[in-house]
């Protein structure tokens, strides 16, 4: 198992601050600092080098970082497996997940709720942020397992496929768009609320547009917002156009606050995918939650 010192020694490598590393711990930040040197007098190396109010990782402590994550995952693994089998069935530990907004908030939280029903021996910790910040998540070793949008994939990530989604265009029912039909060059002259740079949303309907003889400088956009939620409450109070995706509003669309706007010729379809990195595909947990969420949509 990993040791006191080299987990505290993983803190300050990922935080590149033994102030960080110390809250995180919740030891004394000398007690960080002690614990970085035994490990540099054992190694006879500097791990990390001191300027002025910064840290950087020498290439002995890049080596000795990246040789504990790969510990890491094989404890994890022990871990599940020996929790596993001392709880005599079903599984058993700690699984770290980050999502991006529509997945954490509409489609994971009735699907949690059966997983740790199912498996009360699981401890789950949920991390929502846009698809972009999930992603680096997981390769920071964050997460264990991400569920997110995909633009590009990446060689160090393995993908497996979750789900489908459908991002519309939105405004409320006091706009004068509501009940009307665009077209896609009408689009340039609308003024459009938008999700923040980084979201899976924004980017779902930016590819699609690419298809499409409009450009993102064309578009007239009037406010860009952090968070789904964040963008579904100023469309409900303003009069403009937004693009959501349709999980988001389902109970908004019923009720006619918010109403659907056809965009003639554009689908914005999305994939969501399980992301894990590569070599942590066999970690019994993850493949656990990944089999039950597929088996509940």
């Amino acid at each position: 198992m990993i040791s006191i010192t080299h987990r505290v020694f993983l803190e300050v490598a990922a935080h590149l601050s033994f102030s960080k590393a110390s809250k995180a711990l919740f030891i004394s930040q000398p007690a960080v600092s002690k614990q970085i040197k035994i490990l540099e007098d054992q190694y006879k190396l500097p791990l990390f080098e001191r300027k002025g109010n910064s840290i950087l990782i020498t290439e002995a402590g890049q080596k000795l970082y990246y040789y504990l994550l790969e510990a890491r995952e094989i404890e994890k693994k022990i871990e599940f497996d020996l929790l596993t089998l001392s709880k005599g069935e079903g599984a058993a530990g700690f699984l770290k997940l980050g999502a991006s907004t529509t997945i954490a908030l509409y489609i994971l939280p009735s699907i949690l709720s059966g997983f740790q029903q199912k498996f009360p021996n699981v401890d789950i910790q949920l991390v929502n942020r846009n698809s972009e910040n999930v992603m680096n998540a997981l390769l920071n070793h964050e997460i264990d397992v991400g569920i997110i949008e995909v633009e590009n994939k990446l060689t160090t990530v393995s993908y497996q496929h979750f789900m489908n989604d459908e991002v519309i265009a939105i405004c409320s029912k006091k706009s004068a768009l509501a009940g009307k039909s665009l077209t896609i060059e009408e689009l340039k002259t609308v003024p459009l609320a938008l999700r923040e740079r980084g979201s899976g949303t924004l980017n779902a309907l930016l590819h699609t547009l690419a298809g499409h003889p409009i450009k993102p400088s064309d578009l007239k956009v009037k406010i860009r917002l952090g968070g789904t939620e964040a963008l579904k409450n100023f469309l409900l109070a303003d009069e403009i156009l937004g693009f959501l995706p349709r999980p988001s509003i389902l109970r908004e669309l019923n009720s006619g606050d918010l109403v659907e706007v056809p965009v003639k010729g554009l689908s914005v379809k999305r994939e969501f995918f399980f992301i894990r990195r590569k070599g942590s595909e066999e970690y019994g947990l993850t493949k656990q939650f990944i089999r039950y969420c597929l088996q509940s949509l």
